[in-house]
């Protein structure tokens, strides 16, 4: 058992893989237990998820910084990018970061019989570049390695032109503040730094811009107005319009989570991720990231961590690990010694 941030986290030594599956802390767990033995026990109404869903969308607006009354839930940050893919004209110009996590690239890539084109540049490149295209599509920290992209010059590059930015958080949201109000879409999954159970993800959408509802539910439907069965169309207004059915167990773990983690300094939490990682960098001769993610180099990297106890992800030819709130200063060692061994 570990303290950290005023939580408690049943988290083994050596846990380094964040960036794939976040660890919950124990107020998350027991909320989650307690909610299966009520369903166990036929104990639920379809209403009695309602506040659940609504403090997660407030929730995630808080770490995302961005106005609730713009956010719309839905079930995976794919699913919410398909939302703005199936929006796009005909012949629409959209960039991506090269190497970019596929659940923000792949949703456009899809409509490339409509003439939609989609262009991989360097992550660095992407503030000169956006001017050229109608949409600039990007993770804010790169999953493969932990790169963030500069949102100051992206924000700049774009204020004033007609270039819209989706910014994906899920690698970012919980351990970065942002401050993301600027932006045309932000979107983020919950099961990574946010240390909720997987099925939740969120996305802000400026109330300029109108979104074909294709996921269209009995959820989305117009408050206190029976939507359950046939026509016409009736959705609520706004972002909640657009909401897709909801998982109703995982929105009582992920609130759990959130409202425990959200208690927690972000900035403070930052210094303390990004102060373990930007050390092993250090330790292996490499500069310094301002990340919470580390792409390790070496072909044995992964097989040497894993001996170790150290639990990592391979990725793009690197192992990555990733330091959270609940890391300390001895999983850092673990990962150095093993290295070195």
């Amino acid at each position: 058992m570990r303290s950290a941030f005023g939580m408690t986290f049943e988290v083994p030594g050596g846990y380094l893989n964040t960036p794939s599956i976040g660890v919950p802390p124990t107020e998350a767990v027991t909320a989650m237990n307690e909610a299966v033995a009520k369903w166990g026990r036929g104990g639920d109404a379809p209403g009695d998820f309602d506040g659940y869903i609504e403090r997660t969308r407030e929730l995630y607006a808080h770490f995302a910084g961005v106005p609730a009354e713009r956010v719309t839930a839905g079930n995976s940050l794919s699913g919410l990018v398909a939302l703005v893919a199936a929006s796009l004209p005909d012949d629409a110009r959209v960039l991506v970061a090269d190497g970019d996590f596929t659940s923000v690239v792949f949703p456009f890539a899809a409509h490339a019989d409509r003439g939609v084109t989609v262009t991989e540049a360097e992550l660095s490149a992407l503030p000169e570049l956006a001017a050229g295209y109608d949409l600039v599509a990007v993770s804010v920290v790169q999953s493969a390695d932990g790169r963030i992209v500069d949102l100051d010059a992206l924000r700049e590059a774009t204020a004033g032109i007609p270039t819209r930015v989706l910014l994906d958080t899920t690698q970012a949201a919980g351990w970065l503040p942002l401050q993301l109000e600027w932006a045309d879409y932000v979107a983020g999954a919950c099961y990574k730094w946010l240390l909720s159970p997987r099925g939740a993800a969120w996305m802000a959408v400026r109330p300029d811009i109108r979104l074909r509802p294709i996921y269209a539910n009995w959820f989305s439907g117009t408050p206190d107005e029976d939507t359950n069965y046939g026509l016409p169309l009736r959705l609520a207004e706004g972002a909640r319009g657009l909401d897709q059915s909801p998982v109703w167990l995982q929105q009582v773990g992920a609130e759990a989570a959130m409202r425990e983690l959200a208690k927690a300094d972000l900035e403070q939490v930052r210094r303390h991720c990004v102060g373990l990682a930007d050390e092993l960098r250090a330790q292996l001769g490499m500069p310094p990231g301002g990340s919470a993610i580390v792409g390790v180099p070496g072909a044995e990297a992964g097989d040497r961590l894993t001996a170790a106890g150290v639990v990592s992800s391979p990725r793009a030819g690197k192992a990555r690990v990733g330091f959270h709130l609940y890391n300390t200063a001895d999983d850092l060692d673990r990962v150095i010694f093993a290295l070195r061994a």
